[in-house]
């Protein structure tokens, strides 16, 4: 196996996936900023034009986050990070649907139309610099949205640590390092960013 690494929240799910898993694997760097992702090589590996990317035994490729961590728990099931039993599989799922959709997107989106407008402008379709400032206070909403939800619970599955945690704190870190921050109102998630934060996994 091989993965293809980069900056950003999403190479950086996986790497705390493969941490958190005790599993290290080649890594080759695909250089976003200087386009390498769009160009002839990388998009013959993904057409898509994202990072990450795994290698797999065969040559073939996989992307997307998601599939590519479900792929890993197939292959290495212990420790579980999506779940043990068909019940904590769903609860996992849905909750990274919930957070990728109403959280994750609108965040990146924000970040792309707004502070990395002159990265992305040339390279992908952007809404206007107004809708950027829209989605980023969208991910802010729904963010309170989850706080409010999460009542006494360890992580977002109880007390299961889980795929879940790894792709909200990725994208949270990534969502201060570009003026997103957490808001103070958001009393759970601030405890549990710092939970999270002090795992040896972070560090990938």
């Amino acid at each position: 196996m091989k993965l293809y690494n980069s900056i950003g929240p999403n190479p950086r799910v996986v790497r705390m996936f493969l941490a958190e898993k005790g599993l290290k694997i080649p890594v080759t760097e695909v250089d976003l900023l200087a386009g390498e992702n769009r160009r002839g090589d990388y998009t013959a590996v993904n057409p898509h034009g994202t990072t990450p990317a795994l290698e797999v035994e065969s040559g073939s490729h996989i992307a997307e986050i998601t599939v590519i961590c479900e792929y890993l728990e197939e292959l290495h099931p212990t420790p579980s990070l999506i779940g043990e039993t068909p019940m904590q599989r769903a609860e996992t799922r849905m909750w990274i649907r919930r957070i990728d959709l109403n959280i994750c997107e609108p965040m990146t989106n924000g970040f792309r139309a707004t502070e990395g407008r002159a990265l992305f402008a040339p390279r992908i379709k952007l809404v206007g610099e107004a809708g950027g400032a829209e989605l980023k206070a969208i991910a802010r909403d729904r963010l309170l949205w989850l706080d409010g939800l999460m009542g006494k619970r360890a992580f977002v599955c109880g007390d299961r640590f889980s795929l879940a945690d790894i792709l909200l704190f990725c994208f949270l870190d990534f969502g201060i390092s570009v003026g997103q921050p957490i808001p103070d109102e958001a009393a759970w998630v601030k405890g549990w960013f710092e939970r999270v934060k002090a795992r040896a996994s972070t560090a990938a």
